[in-house]
C-alpha cells in the first residue's frame, strides 16, 4: 500500500544557503515521489537523510517514538523549517504510524519506565488511603489506575526496560506495528545484531502485506536487501535511485568480508 505519494520540496530564497536547505543531495529537487511500499534512504553520515526524515516527520505530523516528539524537540529546530516547506500529497491519508529515532530510543524505554513507575506509585498511595474500606471500595478506586497500566501495556509491549536493547527495539516493533501504518524509521538497524535485523526484515515484510508502508534511513546492507524496495541515495547529487549492487556500503561490505586481510592491513 502506498499512503505517501510524494513530497513537494518548496526552496525559499532567503533561506537557501542555510542548513537544512543547501543539503547537496536536496538541491535542484522539487519533488520526492515514492512508487513502492518500501524506501530505503541511504548515504554517508552528514548526507542529509536523516534530517529529510525527521523533517518528513515534522510535516506528516507523526507520533514520535523517542526522548522527545519532533514538534517540540528544540535540537531540531532548523529541520522544523525544511518540513514547512514540504507539502505532502497523500494517495490515502492514514492515521497510523509513527517516527522512530534509533538514537532516541532508550530515553523513550526510560519515559516508559518512569510513566509505569508513577502510575504503580499512585496506585499504593491510593490503597493506603481505602485501607479499611470494602474490597470493592478499595477495586474501584484502583480501577482507573490499573487500566491505564494495562493500556500502556497493550500499546507499547511488556516494560521493555527489563529486556536487552535489540530485544526491547523488537518487542516495541511487535506491540506498535499496525496495519495499513505509515512508519518512517531512523536507522532502526543501530541496536540489533544481523540475526534481529533479518527478523525486523521479517516483521517489515508482513505489515507491508497487511498495507503498510516504510520510509527507512540506514546503512545496513541487509535491511536494503528488502525485495522490491527502491533505494534513494543522498550520496548522489541530486538525490537518486540506485541499485542494490552498486551502493558502497554493499561493496565495501562484502569486499571486506572476502578479503579482511587486505583492508586491516592498511589500518
Amino acid at each position: 500500500m502506498i499512503h505517501l505519494a510524494s513530497v513537494v520540496l518548496r526552496q525559499p530564497k532567503e533561506r537557501g544557503e542555510n542548513f537544512p536547505f543547501n543539503i547537496p543531495a536536496l538541491q535542484g529537487v522539487r519533488e520526492v515521489t515514492f512508487s513502492v511500499p518500501v524506501t530505503f534512504l541511504v548515504g554517508e553520515n552528514g548526507s542529509g537523510k536523516s534530517t529529510f526524515l525527521e523533517a518528513l516527520a515534522y510535516a506528516a505530523r507523526l507520533t514520535t517514538v523517542g526522548s522527545e516528539h519532533v514538534t517540540r524537540d528544540e535540537t531540531l529546530t532548523a529541520v522544523w523549517q525544511l518540513g514547512k516547506q514540504m507539502r505532502l500529497s497523500w494517495r490515502r491519508k492514514t492515521h497510523k504510524g509513527f517516527f522512530l529515532r534509533a538514537e532516541d530510543f532508550f530515553g523513550y524505554v526510560k519515559r516508559l519506565a518512569q510513566m509505569e513507575a508513577d502510575l504503580k506509585r499512585e496506585m499504593a498511595e491510593m490503597d493506603e488511603e481505602t485501607e479499611g474500606r470494602s474490597v470493592l471500595a478499595q477495586g474501584l478506586a484502583r480501577m482507573p489506575f490499573a487500566r491505564e497500566l494495562e493500556a500502556m501495556r497493550a500499546q507499547y509491549g511488556r516494560n521493555l526496560a527489563t529486556f536487552s536493547h535489540g530485544e526491547s527495539f523488537l518487542e516495541l516493533f511487535q506491540s506498535r506495528l499496525k496495519p495499513n501504518g505509515f512508519y518512517l524509521l531512523d536507522e532502526p538497524e543501530a541496536p540489533l545484531s544481523p540475526l534481529r535485523q533479518l527478523t525486523l526484515l521479517s516483521m517489515i515484510k508482513h505489515m507491508v502485506a497487511a498495507g503498510c508502508q516504510f520510509v527507512i534511513a540506514t546503512h545496513s546492507p541487509i535491511l536494503m536487501a528488502f525485495p522490491g524496495a527502491e533505494i534513494l541515495s543522498f550520496d548522489e547529487r541530486p538525490l537518486q535511485a540506485v541499485p542494490y549492487e552498486s551502493l558502497e556500503h554493499v561493496v565495501v561490505t562484502r569486499s571486506f568480508l572476502e578479503n579482511p586481510e587486505q583492508y586491516l592491513r592498511h589500518l
